[in-house]
């Protein structure tokens, strides 16, 4: 076969044409997820764990799919504002949210069970959750509600005060400025006589440094996150014991993860379960280190016993878990199946 100078030359410059056209089709197949959620960006190995977690569950994703799914995160709630993320992504405008559930609260009334004062005593019992019958509700309540849950994700929480007064029982907030963090830890503070401010967690140091909170309650991670260490003169851990632990669980929106084929939503939910013991190992890490950094700064640490945690249960009974319950028939069932798994 003889081939001709015209045909070289043909072929020559066709060749610039092919290969743009086959990198931009491997492109077009490359899905990205978007990941939105309040707290401060790092790496997959640095800072705050829940943008870890956010980074870890991207990563393994593109890799068990081929490079056919990935995702993108959008810490700091730099895409999304924070409290809109979860209605964002009820109407697909979202993929995903690691997120307080509780912050959802005004939407579903039930989801407020998830940052209930005295509900959880322990991690074990809230991860306990996930088999348990409360369990089953919950998920099909948020498939109901256009929400898939990917991650289980718990953390214990502690309190800082602007003054070198530590906040271990309920009288101690009597008369001051306190950030609960849920609509149930406010009227339980409202109880104990506190007056209460609300705000999420990336608004927090700028409140305690203004003096618009005299007391902060929020899991031990935002501690170290967003720097109150700069502020506060007195910290109340986890370390031991904790009178309310937060849900922050990974979710994805309904649409969006039903648009996927069958292996990407199986690879989905097996990365998701797959992150639950990198997250129970990190939150309880970060109980520990919390009183580190604080203490380096001079800062005094205490830890919370049960006879305290008792009486701040005994407060929440007769306010929030009451409220709760009154406030309609699957809210009082909510309440009555997390009684049913034991700490």
């Amino acid at each position: 076969m003889t081939i001709t100078r015209r045909r070289i030359l043909a072929t020559t410059a066709a060749a610039p044409l092919v290969a743009p056209w086959i990198g931009g089709t491997a492109r077009a197949e490359t899905k990205k997820l978007k990941i939105s959620h309040q707290f401060p960006g790092g790496t997959i190995d640095t800072g705050d764990f829940r943008d870890q977690l956010c980074r870890r569950f991207a990563a393994e994703l593109e890799k068990r799919t081929n490079g056919a799914l990935g995702a993108e995160i959008y810490p700091n709630s730099s895409l999304v504002k924070t409290v809109a993320q979860y209605s964002a992504i009820r109407r697909g405008a979202l993929d995903m949210t690691l997120y307080p559930l509780n912050y959802a609260g005004g939407e579903v009334s039930e989801y407020n069970i998830g940052f209930m004062p005295g509900v959880v005593s322990s991690y074990e019992q809230g991860y306990a959750w996930k088999k348990a019958e409360i369990g089953k509700r919950l998920n099909a309540l948020m498939a109901e509600k256009g929400a898939v849950l990917v991650t289980w994700l718990w953390q214990a929480g502690g309190s800082a005060s602007r003054d070198a007064k530590p906040i271990l029982v309920p009288e101690d907030v009597k008369g001051k400025k306190v950030r609960g963090g849920s609509r149930e830890m406010d009227l339980m503070l409202k109880g104990a006589g506190a007056s209460v401010v609300s705000m999420p967690s990336n608004e927090l140091y700028a409140a305690m440094q203004t003096g618009t909170m005299d007391v902060c309650m929020t899991t031990s991670t935002s501690f170290i996150s967003f720097r109150l260490e700069e502020i506060a003169k007195s910290l109340t851990t986890a370390r031991k014991k904790s009178f309310f632990f937060v849900f922050e669980p990974l979710l994805m929106s309904r649409s969006v993860f039903d648009s996927l084929p069958k292996d990407q939503q199986t690879a989905i939910m097996d990365i998701g379960a797959d992150m639950e013991k990198f997250a129970l190992e990190k939150a309880k890490a970060d109980d520990e280190a919390v009183a580190q950094v604080y203490e380096k700064r001079g800062i005094k640490t205490y830890a919370i016993e049960q006879a305290e945690v008792d009486k701040w249960k005994a407060v929440a009974k007769s306010t929030c878990w009451k409220e709760y319950a009154d406030k309609s028939a699957s809210n009082a069932e909510f309440l009555k199946l997390s009684q049913q798994v034991s700490a």
